[in-house]
């Protein structure tokens, strides 16, 4: 598995709007700005993110993003996968062979993909919030 730059995009976005829920909708520009990230691509990968239903777009004047729904119902694996796709740590998954090398090498890769998943499917998008504002809270104590 190879996580681009868009799907750490796709988190950063996610973990934004929900420091923002609860207040008018997001617009892209702000977003943009805060997460240093281009405004262009921004759209895509929000368009991504709204195709998979995570996001809704609110038309008009004071429209821009929110999130569809609150973020412990988030994994950051259902992010991921909005921009990413396939999220298997190996190619070729579950494709079946003979040759008993394939078999056993085929083991570790599904332990591998476990694991890996259980992270993804675990952590929340309220987890990444508290981290951030636990981040925050720590870089302002005096």
């Amino acid at each position: 598995m190879w996580i681009s730059t868009k799907g750490k995009n796709a988190v950063k976005v996610m973990i934004d709007l929900g420091i923002y829920i609860g207040s008018d909708p997001v617009k892209v520009k702000d977003i943009a700005k805060r997460q240093d990230i281009s405004e262009k691509y921004l759209e895509q990968i929000i368009a991504m993110l709204n195709k998979a239903g995570l996001v809704r777009s609110i038309r008009g004047a004071k429209g821009g993003y929110m999130l569809n729904d609150s973020p412990d119902k988030y994994t950051a694996g259902m992010i991921l996968s909005a921009v990413e796709g396939d999220m298997s740590v190996v190619d070729g998954m579950g494709e079946v062979s003979e040759n008993l090398t394939d078999i056993v090498s085929n083991r570790l890769w599904e332990k591998l993909d476990e694991s890996v998943r259980e992270v993804l499917d675990k952590v929340t998008l309220a987890d990444l919030l508290e981290w951030h504002e636990a981040m925050f809270t720590d870089q302002y104590s005096i």
